[in-house]
């Protein structure tokens, strides 16, 4: 009996194989549910505010275009001037004020 015994313990299968395998097929499961945990969290993050979505809802979608058209309809588009950012080397503040001041005084 502990000749067998002995015959088991140094059977290379039996002392690298099968703990090889539980673990490759142990690991497959636990992947899974750590996964799974994973992909519920996503999908509660997903979930709108049900004010946003009320807002997101596509049968609803001509009204809110309606909406911004009405604010964009009273802005006056077609008079802006183009005014350019400061270079690297330039101040930045001194010379947007500098470009802002006829602006200003034009209005």
């Amino acid at each position: 009996m502990w000749n067998q015994v002995r015959k088991l313990q140094k059977n290379r299968t039996l002392k690298y194989g099968i703990p090889m395998l539980l673990l490759v097929v142990g690991g497959s499961f636990g992947l899974r549910e750590f996964t799974q945990i994973r992909y519920d969290a996503q999908k509660m993050k997903k979930k709108l505010d049900p004010a946003l979505e009320a807002r997101v809802n596509t049968k609803k979608q001509s009204a809110i275009l309606q909406e911004e058209y009405e604010k964009l309809k009273d802005l006056d588009l077609d008079g802006w001037k183009n005014i350019r950012g400061p270079r690297p080397w330039e101040d930045s503040k001194e010379y947007q004020e500098g470009q802002r001041a006829p602006l200003k005084k034009g209005t």
